[in-house]
């Protein structure tokens, strides 16, 4: 008598990390519709809950409703738990708990840990977890006690409150802030544009955030031995560098001109740092210059490292397409850097994610223009700020009909998750070992 076996289906890691961000949404959008969760007591309708709520988990930082003068206590917390999970991860919280509660870690939940947090192997996968919470924390308390003096004389009592939440949403790259009043809403960090401690602090919080944990691992293990670091954390580090410095002076340059030379040093480092996927900002963007603004969604799309709390296409994706272009200028076969040869598929990969961003950046703003009768760059700019999770916005976002809000709902979701992350969770691919002939094709 045979026997028939029924396999049980598992989901892929992929699907897993797709499938708990957006559960994680919809918990939050839930929470938010609650009459506590704003001050005025009333319920918030179900779409803008829920594009505060992916704002939040993809910490990016656009909002429709003011965060500080339209939530109550309660909502700001539910959206700070919210950032906090986005910028972890959903399933390194997931793992936490789970390591926590004293529980085995199957090698299904450390290969999806691997995937999430992009790590180059399985091995010692728990303890990069375990390293990245406690760093997270450590962080933040420290980001939180640095900016607690300006925020108590500024704020009371309030200010502690004030300096723990700016602190989370700066290292989570979110760009929530609370500074907003029903007066004036929306003005981020703008009071403290002259603020020397503000400024730093969250700049070095939202770099810290933005580089990656297996970066800062390579930091703590080899201190200052750089030779020591994995290639990858030396291509992050040059990228960074390079992505803050040059567009630090050229903003110097063009913009903030009629400020001291100490306030446009500060506002110039600081919309170059922030443009990267924060959405902090302590300048007018609608006053910036088209170049500047064309600059800047450049900067937005590139976004921040793997396997960091940032979002966007990542450094190393753009790295590898530049010294791609330099192999192929000097015709070399192979990418070479830091004494290594890059992977072929790492090419593919880069070239697939950028093709996927722009794509879907242009259409997003050509269809947000075309619905909403606005000029396409402001449009380009605010889909280039959803689709990198940054949070940057020239003032659109909170008039937008809700077409145009689910638009940016869908890119936002794509630039936390991923584009590849989507790809692998949405198609199987079978290797059934069979190839067709190959044929060249000219390309350029």
């Amino acid at each position: 008598m045979s026997k028939v076996v029924h396999r049980k289906k598992r989901l892929s890691s992929f699907k897993l990390i797709v499938l708990g961000f957006a559960a994680v949404i919809f918990v939050g959008a839930l929470l938010l519709m609650l009459p506590v969760s704003s001050v005025s007591g009333t319920q918030t309708p179900f779409h803008e809950a829920l594009f505060t709520s992916v704002s939040a988990v993809c910490v990016t930082g656009l909002v429709v409703q003011d965060t500080g003068s339209y939530w109550s206590s309660f909502g700001q917390t539910v959206i700070l738990l919210l950032i906090q999970t986005g910028g972890l991860g959903v399933i390194t919280v997931a793992v936490s708990f789970a390591i926590l509660s004293g529980r085995k870690i199957s090698l299904m939940q450390r290969s999806t840990m691997q995937d999430a947090i992009s790590a180059p192997k399985i091995g010692g996968i728990v303890r990069l977890t375990k390293f990245s919470v406690q760093g997270t924390l450590f962080i933040e308390l420290l980001g939180m006690t640095a900016m607690l003096p300006v925020f108590f004389r500024d704020y009371g009592i309030k200010g502690i409150w004030m300096a723990a939440f700016h602190s989370v949403s700066a290292f989570c790259n979110a760009g929530f802030d609370l500074l907003g009043t029903s007066s004036q809403p929306f003005v981020s960090l703008s009071r403290y544009i002259a603020n020397p401690l503000i400024n730093l602090v969250i700049m070095l919080l939202i770099i810290i955030g933005g580089i990656g944990f297996l970066t800062w691992d390579d930091i703590c293990t080899h201190k200052w031995h750089i030779r020591r670091y994995r290639v990858q954390s030396k291509v992050i580090l040059w990228t960074s560098a390079l992505l803050i410095i040059i567009p630090a002076v050229f903003f110097f340059v063009v913009d903030f001109t009629g400020s001291s030379t100490g306030t446009r040093l500060l506002a110039s480092t600081f919309q170059s740092v922030t443009t990267r996927t924060a959405g902090f900002n302590t300048a007018d963007l609608t006053a910036m210059t088209p170049t500047s603004k064309s600059v800047m969604i450049l900067l937005m799309l590139i976004g921040g490292s793997p396997g960091s709390t940032a979002g966007g296409m990542k450094t190393t994706t753009f790295a590898v397409l530049i010294l791609n272009m330099v192999a192929t200028f000097r015709q070399k076969e192979d990418i070479e850097i830091f004494g290594r040869r890059l992977d072929s598929h790492a090419i593919k990969n880069a070239a697939t994610i950028v093709a996927l961003y722009i794509i879907l950046f242009f259409i997003g703003g050509i269809a947000i223009s075309s619905i909403e009768h606005l000029p396409l760059l402001d449009c380009l700019f605010e889909t280039a700020s959803a689709v990198g999770t940054v949070g940057l916005t020239l003032g659109i976002t909170p008039t937008l009909g809700i077409p145009s809000q689910l638009i940016l709902i869908l890119l936002m979701f794509f630039g936390r998750v991923g584009g590849l992350t989507l790809i692998y969770a949405a198609i199987s691919v079978k290797q059934n070992g069979v190839k067709l002939p190959l044929e060249k094709i000219t390309v350029g």
